[in-house]
């Protein structure tokens, strides 16, 4: 081939430059030191980093908490003194229900075996209820009348105030001057109320508060993955706060109060969904002291039906917020708060709306894939890796180390962290409906969670679940409707080699993917049974 053929085959510069077009193009495209973006380009990008950034701040502050539970773990509160038999003060143990006839005669048995004085403990069964549990109620009440028992059966037809009111309603009459409170769905020890009283010999101390326990946890991977929600704020926030003299709260039962620390706080007051939050930080600015018992328990049980998980979920975010909104001006101003403890309570009563933001995090991860193609391992550790550290690790770190502190000989349980991760993903939907319901002032009634005295594997809660029937609603599909969308972008981040990504991408997927599926998978089966039953 002589010179002149070899260079009539190069190609021109026009030619190589019209070739490499696309390329170059592509290139300017997405995100790199070589190249320009367009304004669509930077506002995706500008959004994405900005929301890590603010989950990034939600991490550090976890961070934070898991830090100070390891140092004080060790300080562990202790009574100033102890009453003598003869001096023990006269408790009223309330038992707040609605709607419980699986498990009123379980928890009544158990307050009977208090061990306790029966001349100074009464009982009050604060029953709201419109259904069979009335009449087992009453009943139950009566023979413990008869075997010596201070106990009553208070019965309100018009359920104002919800919980709250029938709590209130019950201090009308109440004779105790501490009051102890216990749900449908726990199971008191017989020495809970000693491990509590005797703090209460510090006059200044106005609240105590048990962890909670759980009676089945073991039943389904629903139940552990709550165990596992649950753990993490009774071991680590509750600890922490504790200890460190910041306000924590009490969670609604399995705990006392100074019947004195109520009335000067204003109350029990039913204008949020979380009495209990509400009156305790009132409590707690009126400078009563409370204590945490991270290593006493009371047993509960736990919801089985993801439904009745979700709507319990969504009180709580709610109900956080309508207090943060109730409280928070009061809060800021407050002279002897420091400003530590001022932003602490902050994060903790509006630390739900972060789910507003997942949502926009989830569908921002198609379009930053596009926009950063080009993107190497460079820009990753830059960028990304700091910020995933403190919105990832975090979560990671909160609940390993409640499940170390719980149970430190099986790591065998440190499997369930991704998949709790990806659950708490999977109900933002659920949380930000209730973030924006508060922060419109929407009110809502008091969603009961419905129990089925569901304590081993061998308890079927499908026989007795159509009795307490909750519609599924419409969120299951929008909920599936996401984790097909993280179906496309695990595809797309696979075909385009961005593999770091997909281990991120699949703890949405697979969150999204187990809320709405079981959401709508348990209320199929609930229908096919009601069929069957009623033929």
């Amino acid at each position: 081939m002589n010179m002149t053929n070899l260079l009539l085959q190069v190609p021109s510069p026009d030619r190589v430059r019209n070739s490499l077009d696309p390329i170059l193009r592509h290139g300017r495209d997405n995100i790199s030191y070589l190249y320009s973006l367009d304004a669509f380009d930077w506002f995706i990008i500008l959004l994405y980093f900005g929301i890590l950034f603010l989950l990034a701040v939600l991490g550090i502050y976890r961070l934070r908490m898991v830090y100070q539970f390891w140092r004080y773990r060790d300080i562990k509160p202790s009574p100033i003194s102890r009453y003598t038999e003869e001096e023990l003060p006269r408790i009223t143990v309330q038992l707040p229900l609605f709607n419980e006839l699986y498990v009123v005669e379980r928890l009544i048995e158990s307050v009977s075996k208090l061990d306790y004085p029966l001349d100074r403990l009464e009982i009050q069964v604060l029953d709201d209820s419109t259904d069979e549990t009335v009449k087992i109620a009453e009943k139950t009440v009566q023979d413990y009348q008869q075997r010596g028992y201070d106990i009553h059966y208070i019965h309100r037809t018009d359920r104002t105030g919800y919980k709250a009111g029938a709590l209130e309603n019950g201090m009308k009459m109440a004779k105790g001057e501490l009051i102890a409170i216990f749900d449908a769905d726990f199971m008191p020890k017989p020495e809970t109320l000693r491990k509590m009283v005797d703090y209460f010999k510090d006059g200044r101390i106005g609240m105590v508060q048990m962890r909670w326990g759980h009676i089945n946890a073991n039943y389904s991977l629903l139940t552990r993955l709550q165990e596992v929600f649950l753990d993490g704020h009774f071991v680590v926030e509750q600890t922490s706060r504790n200890r460190t003299g910041a306000f924590f709260n009490f969670n609604g039962t399995a705990g006392m109060w100074r019947r004195q620390a109520i009335e000067f706080s204003g109350g029990w007051q039913h204008d949020t969904l979380t009495e209990d939050t509400d009156l305790s930080f009132r409590a707690q600015l009126m400078g009563w002291r409370f204590v945490y018992l991270v290593d006493d328990e009371v047993p509960a049980e736990l919801p089985v039906e993801i439904n009745a998980f979700k709507a319990q979920q969504r009180r709580w975010a709610k109900g956080l917020v309508q207090v943060g909104l109730k409280l928070m001006p009061r809060i800021w101003h407050h002279p002897t708060l420091s400003l530590q403890q001022k932003v602490e309570l902050f994060f903790r009563l509006f630390g739900n709306c972060a789910a507003v933001l997942l949502i926009v995090l989830s569908l921002l991860h198609v379009p930053i894939l596009i926009v950063r193609f080009n993107q190497g391992l460079f820009h990753m550790f830059l960028l990304d890796a700091p910020l995933m550290i403190f919105a990832t690790i975090s979560v990671v770190s909160f609940y390993g180390t409640a499940i170390s502190y719980r149970y430190p000989n099986e790591r065998k349980r440190y499997w369930m962290i991704p998949l709790a991760m990806a659950v708490g993903i999977g109900m933002v939907f659920s949380n930000t409906r209730a973030v924006l319901e508060a922060l419109l002032g929407i009110k809502s009634s008091f969603v009961r969670t419905p129990k089925y005295k569901v304590e081993s594997s061998k308890d079927n809660w499908l026989q007795v679940a159509r009795k307490y029937r909750r519609r599924k609603g419409w969120l299951p599909y929008l909920e599936l409707s996401f984790a097909a969308y993280f179906v496309f972008a695990v595809y797309y981040a696979y075909r385009s080699h961005i593999y770091a990504t997909i281990p991120f991408l699949l703890i949405f997927l697979v969150g999204y993917g187990y809320i709405g599926g079981m959401s709508m998978f348990q209320d199929q089966v609930k229908r096919i049974i009601n069929h069957f039953k009623r033929q």
